[in-house]
């Protein structure tokens, strides 16, 4: 079994449509798992329309409670919370369950042990079934904190799955940036692609992808979307790859196909076959599986 994880240094390059991509053209080959390890902005359900077999909450750490029976109104929580999460109205000491942080210290002055920290749901992970395979996602509820936490456990479940029933390929499409979900996705990945638009601070957040990847051993490939636009910095991120040594795997063109695609809640590949960017992808996919599939890449 291997695992590909998607990624991109900053948001808005394409991944996930090229992770649906992926989903459907692995589909006509080797059997995948899906996985969409961006919790914080679940969309790859938008482009595969999942059908949810399993529905779990997930634990998200713990809040302040205060018991307003016991407490005496002393404001002590009120003074050494750092977060002013504890607010008095009429008398009555509150804690506001967004602003908490989870400290405790509340509780530990708190002289009428009127405080107790109880946990706190943070979101949901799923199992589905889509027309392409099995999917894992997930929903983390907004201001909740953890999504590295749900990243790793819907990742685990993909992989249980694909180990129980012998599925040759973990398809992940990872969260963009370079944080603690990033490094969650990241882990035990055999292959990364980047996915970089050539612009200025789109190559500038590729390097900082590649960084990532390169410091947890993850070997990378790169992948410019919109190549076209803006030749100059497609060579620019060309010449950086060639210099690091990073295989620059394809180049998918503008195309309105892809817009249209995304209104009519499809993957290029399925909705337009014959369209540029379904042809580059199609020649990306053929490449990233054969690198993949033959384990030759040297982990940095």
């Amino acid at each position: 079994m291997k695992q590909l994880v998607i990624l991109s240094g900053k948001g808005g390059t394409g991944k996930t449509s090229v992770a649906a991509a992926f989903a459907h053209l692995a589909a006509n080959g080797n059997a995948a798992i899906l996985v969409d390890a961006d919790v914080d902005a679940a969309n790859l359900e938008l482009l595969l329309a999942p059908e949810v077999l399993e529905s779990h909450e997930f634990g998200g750490g713990q809040v302040a409670v205060i018991n307003e029976v016991s407490c005496e109104g002393c404001g002590i929580c009120k003074d050494v919370c750092r977060f002013d999460a504890v607010h008095e109205a009429d008398g009555v000491f509150r804690a506001d369950p967004i602003a908490c942080d989870g400290c405790a210290a509340c509780v530990y002055q708190c002289p009428e042990h009127s405080i107790h920290m109880q946990p706190q749901m943070a979101g949901h992970w799923y199992r589905s079934t889509t027309r392409f395979g099995p999917m894992f996602h997930a929903a983390l509820r907004p201001a909740q904190e953890n999504s590295g936490k749900l990243v790793t456990m819907v990742k685990q479940q993909a992989r249980l799955l694909a180990m129980d029933e012998s599925y040759d390929l973990v398809l992940v499409d990872g969260p963009p940036g370079i944080g603690c979900p990033v490094i969650s996705a990241v882990a035990g990945a055999d292959l990364a692609l980047i996915v970089a638009e050539p612009t200025a601070s789109g190559t500038h957040d590729m390097r900082r992808a590649l960084q990532t990847t390169v410091h947890f051993g993850v070997p990378a490939m790169v992948c410019i979307n919109k190549s076209d636009l803006y030749h100059l910095g497609s060579d620019e991120i060309e010449a950086y790859c060639r210099t690091e040594g990073i295989p620059v795997a394809g180049k998918i063109p503008f195309d309105p196909s892809v817009t249209e695609a995304i209104v009519q809640g499809q993957p290029v590949t399925v909705f337009r076959p014959r369209a540029p960017a379904s042809e580059a992808l199609r020649d990306l996919w053929e490449r990233v599986n054969s690198e993949l599939m033959e384990g030759d890449l040297d982990h940095a």
